[in-house]
């Protein structure tokens, strides 16, 4: 007898030619579920979900707290330090924010002043304890319990400077900077150029030493009264000057030329002092109208920067002073 075997009921059986269609996966994602059970918080009908709600508006109404600089705070403003340097600027008025006073300082004239013009001012007065001004300052600065903090230095152009000169109807004396990179040395310029009669300072836009807190420091505040200006080109800057009569001398050694008895130091004059080490560069002492040389001791083999420029301007002033 012979039995046919039945299927399943209901059972179809398919025969296909080819290859065969997968699943994509629908059988695996069934084994694996729907994932994690989100936390209550993340279930929107969940009272758990409404209680941050609340708790996220309510932190977005409260005012957030400064955060500390991880860091030294940077700003564009400059410290002037000590008493004489912190008067002399705030007698010629330069736009100061800030006037910090150590306590327990001893109230000189000086300090007196300084408060005075200060107040009248309305420049705001801050009493620090000493370690905190000492901290505010670098190391090796003695501020004397006095430190102004003023605006970043604004620099002239420097044919304004000497435009500057001629409306005063006098005749020009500047001194131009060739790669002197120390602020002290600058400083000493500044005041040297500042109490002989001078007119204005040039420095170079790079490698060259700007006016900061330790120039301010050491010209005694004569930064606030003498301008400098900065020079994109410093060799363009002087064919300019010439251009509008400016004898152009470079200090130098071997100059050629003594500074005694200087027979240009009577017309429009700048004074070109050279980097602390090398002196003069080659492009800028080709373009001087003159070297001239300061007569020293033979046992001494250079004069500071500072020093030369100084020494440079008094005979100047003192030649002009004799010739009327």
């Amino acid at each position: 007898m012979n039995v046919k075997r039945m299927g399943r009921p209901g059972a179809v059986r398919k025969k296909s030619k080819g290859k065969s269609v997968g699943t994509g996966g629908h059988g695996r994602q069934a084994l694996e579920g729907k994932g994690p059970t989100p936390k209550a918080e993340d279930r929107p009908y969940h009272k758990a979900y409404k209680a941050k709600q609340l708790r996220e508006r309510a932190a977005a109404k409260r005012p957030q707290k400064p955060q500390r600089p991880s860091g030294p705070v940077q700003s564009d403003a400059e410290l002037v330090t000590g008493r004489n340097s912190v008067l002399e600027a705030l007698r010629t008025k330069i736009p100061a924010t800030t006037l910090y006073i150590a306590a327990r300082t001893e109230f000189d004239d000086r300090v007196k002043e300084i408060l005075g013009i200060a107040t009248g001012r309305g420049i705001p007065v801050l009493e620090v304890m000493r370690a905190e001004m000492d901290r505010m300052v670098t190391r090796d600065t003695v501020h004397q319990g006095v430190v102004l903090k003023v605006p970043e230095y604004q620099y002239s152009h420097p044919l304004d400077v000497l435009e500057r000169a001629f409306e005063k109807s006098e005749t020009p004396l500047l001194a131009i900077l060739d790669g002197v990179t120390d602020p002290r040395n600058l400083g000493a310029i500044i005041r040297s150029v500042a109490a002989f009669g001078g007119h204005g300072v040039i420095v170079p836009q790079r490698r060259a030493a700007g006016v900061t807190a330790a120039a301010w420091k050491t010209s005694a505040g004569a930064a606030a009264r003498c301008p400098v200006a900065k020079a994109t080109n410093l060799t363009r800057t002087i064919k300019d000057l010439q251009a509008q009569g400016v004898f152009v001398v470079g200090l130098d050694g071997g100059g050629d030329v003594p500074l005694p008895g200087l027979p240009l130091a009577d017309r429009p004059l700048a004074i070109v002092v050279g980097n602390e080490g090398s002196g003069l560069s080659r492009l800028v002492a080709q373009q001087c109208d003159a070297i001239v040389s300061i007569p020293i001791s033979a046992a001494t083999e250079s004069l500071n920067a500072g020093i030369a420029a100084s020494v440079a301007c008094y005979e100047i002033a003192r030649l002009r002073a004799e010739r009327g």
